[in-house]
């Protein structure tokens, strides 16, 4: 188990060119034609990154991706290149990379989050309320909070820059940015692998309520699923004990991500008063940090398990 000690907040390898650093990863140069993504454990809430690291948070993430790109691999082509991270670093910062990272084919990104929602959740719940759709998709009347839909709806996002957030767009829009072809692709290949993912997911007992998953393109045109993929990060993952009983009260079910953080930021106050949402974030408590460490590893026991 790591140790808050032990925890990556933000890695640093001097042997490559750092290409970005993300929410959550940094990513560096190997080659043209490579890149290696290390995933530090550092937590983002609200747009906002957090102070402390969530110990294990990253090597969490790294492996929950891991798992599930070898079980979709025959939906989609994906960015492994199935090269050790650790062969292309020296070996004094083999430390920082190890379990925690992945050595994958630089892609050409498509900047379109292909967002898939099997339950109504989050900012899909208080659209529906306003307009009985969500981004455009129209949806039955007298649904209620963390309901299961009918079947599931692609509501895809325009990729913002660093520090924005993802917009809301239509699928018409999808299809002004990539053409018909590809934002077809897209879509059929992301609801496929999410209702391929909630199934697999449902037999240990959770459930995948929606996801966003992100593609690239190689050289010759090949669609390939890229960065992370299925963590909780990404995904909203409830327990299917509780979800019954938050959805007759209409409640959030219990989850597996970072709602416990938001909810400890939301009642969180800076000089007397709440939170504004703007960095710098108030300092997590210990027993917030330890309990979010422990939401990411029970995700992984159970998937694994």
């Amino acid at each position: 188990m790591t140790t808050q000690s032990s925890a990556l907040h933000t890695s640093n390898i001097a042997s490559l060119p750092l290409l970005a650093r993300g929410k959550v990863r940094d990513n560096y140069a190997v080659g043209d034609d490579r890149i290696l993504m290390v995933a530090s454990d550092r937590l983002s809430a609200f747009d906002v990154i957090m102070g402390e690291p969530i110990p294990g948070k990253g090597v969490l993430l790294t492996q929950m991706a891991l798992f599930w790109f070898d079980k979709l691999g025959h939906i989609c082509p994906n960015h492994l290149t199935g090269e050790a991270p650790e062969s292309v670093v020296k070996p004094e910062e083999v430390k920082q990379v190890a379990g925690r990272s992945m050595l994958v084919k630089r892609l050409k990104p498509v900047l379109i989050e292909a967002v898939v929602r099997g339950y109504l959740a989050g900012s899909g719940w208080k659209e529906y309320q306003e307009s009985q759709a969500v981004c455009g998709v129209k949806l039955p009347a007298g649904l209620t909070n963390a309901a299961k839909l009918p079947e599931p709806i692609y509501t895809p996002a325009a990729k913002a820059e660093m520090g924005d957030h993802d917009e809301n767009i239509t699928y018409e829009r999808t299809v002004e940015m990539v053409g018909e072809k590809l934002a077809a692709q897209i879509r059929d290949t992301a609801i496929r692998i999410y209702q391929e993912a909630a199934e697999i997911a449902l037999t240990k007992g959770m459930i995948i309520a929606d996801t966003k998953f992100e593609f690239g393109l190689t050289e010759d045109g090949t669609l390939v699923l890229m960065d992370e993929v299925l963590t909780p990060d990404s995904s909203r993952y409830w327990p299917v004990e509780g979800y019954a009983d938050a959805l007759a009260k209409g409640e959030n079910p219990p989850s597996y991500d970072k709602q416990f953080v938001r909810d400890w930021l939301e009642q969180a106050q800076v000089n007397g008063k709440a939170w504004d949402k703007k960095a710098p974030a108030p300092r997590l408590p210990k027993e917030v940090i330890d309990k979010t460490a422990a939401k990411y590893r029970e995700a992984l026991d159970r998937l694994t398990a």
